[in-house]
């Protein structure tokens, strides 16, 4: 058992802010001397609703969300996406067009497949999603629907460094492993949505921005609570929301606005991202997986070359307090989530670590 708390390199659940686990665990039993816990408040209680508007306007300031978009509070993960966004947006031509970059944009075209004619825009699939496509390599329709597309890869360790251009078709980003990692401009883009478990909250919540002239078009079977019309005009709380979480995400936006805002956030988290590629680039046992324009901030993936090293490393390091550094099952090798709340003294241990098993199998 370790006696103090470990680098956790989980690619989600992933680690949290440790003064926000602080506070929290300080109003646990008793929130703001109303004597219950935040997890047995009634989410139409007044304290409890104070909570909720509180961190609705936490998350427009930080990300500077405008008047025409609208937050959602949602439950059911990324996944539960896969199949919302069709259902929802689908409806104006039947089309949609998806960038195919990792497992996940792949997955969410599949799901996509059941609503309407979708369109395979870019794939970076022929050279093992190593690779971002550029504008130029986008084969948009022009009658598309919505294009979607993943703008971190978490398996893969790629992420997009621009925005794409689509015209007047409306953009739809999956930014579940990056969002609150670095300013986003949320007015180019019809719909935003992220699992809350990397970089805002435990799992359970699912975070949905949507230009409200989205709203209204879903198909004629979608389901009640899968309506983004009816979730906004119910205020996220058309069911009981994920209430402990909306509460944790409001704690890790006021620590994000003590750390600069999503300013201060890239400006750290591209500083301790340099602190492992820098190594990587040195090394003559690890290798980074991703182009070098392509690089994740938010996930770093790597291998020896050898599977029985890769194994070896991870389960060492394990032992010596940097956990979850073993890659996907899908991929293999090594990755290391530096999420938000990732300190660099992790990635300094963790190529601390990497010299020394780099000297020890030479």
């Amino acid at each position: 058992m370790f006696t103090k708390r470990i680098y956790n390199f989980s690619a989600g659940p992933s680690m949290l802010p440790e003064p926000v686990l602080a506070q929290a665990a300080s109003e646990l039993l008793n929130f703001g001397g109303t004597g219950t816990s935040v997890m047995e408040m009634s989410h139409r209680s007044k304290d409890f609703l104070a909570i909720f508007e509180e961190t609705k306007a936490l998350l427009k300031q930080t990300m500077n969300i405008p008047e025409s978009h609208e937050p959602l509070f949602l439950q059911g993960g990324a996944w539960m996406q896969f199949s919302m966004i069709p259902m929802n947006l689908i409806g104006k031509s039947g089309k949609a067009d998806y960038a195919v970059t990792g497992s996940f944009s792949g997955l969410a075209m599949k799901e996509a497949q059941k609503y309407g004619d979708i369109h395979v825009a870019a794939s970076s699939a022929d050279e093992n999603h190593t690779y971002i496509p550029r504008q130029g390599d986008l084969k948009l329709r022009p009658d598309a629907s919505y294009f979607h597309y993943c703008s971190n890869n978490t398996i893969f360790g790629t992420e997009w460094d621009y925005v794409p251009e689509t015209g007047d078709v409306p953009l739809v980003a999956d930014m579940s492993s990056n969002i609150l990692s670095k300013p986003v401009d949320v007015a180019k883009f019809g719909l935003i949505y992220a699992g809350a478990q990397k970089n805002m909250a435990p799992a359970g919540l699912t975070v949905v921005i949507i230009d409200k002239s989205l709203l209204g078009y879903e198909l004629p079977y979608t389901p009640t609570m899968l309506s983004y019309k009816v979730q906004v005009e119910a205020d996220s709380m058309h069911n009981t929301p994920s209430t402990y979480n909306i509460y944790m995400l409001g704690l890790v936006l006021k620590w994000i606005q003590g750390q600069g805002g999503l300013g201060g956030m890239a400006k750290y988290n591209e500083e301790k991202a340099k602190v492992l590629y820098d190594y990587l680039d040195e090394s003559t046992l690890f290798k980074a997986c991703a182009r070098p324009e392509a690089r994740s901030m938010m996930n770093v993936t790597f291998v020896t070359g050898d599977e029985n090293l890769d194994e070896a490393f991870a389960k060492e390091a394990a032992a010596k307090g940097l956990t979850n550094l073993k890659g996907h099952r899908s991929v293999g090798g090594m990755r290391a989530s530096i999420y938000n709340a990732m300190p660099k003294e992790g990635l300094e241990a963790l190529v601390a670590f990497m010299k020394e098993f780099e000297t020890k199998n030479r």
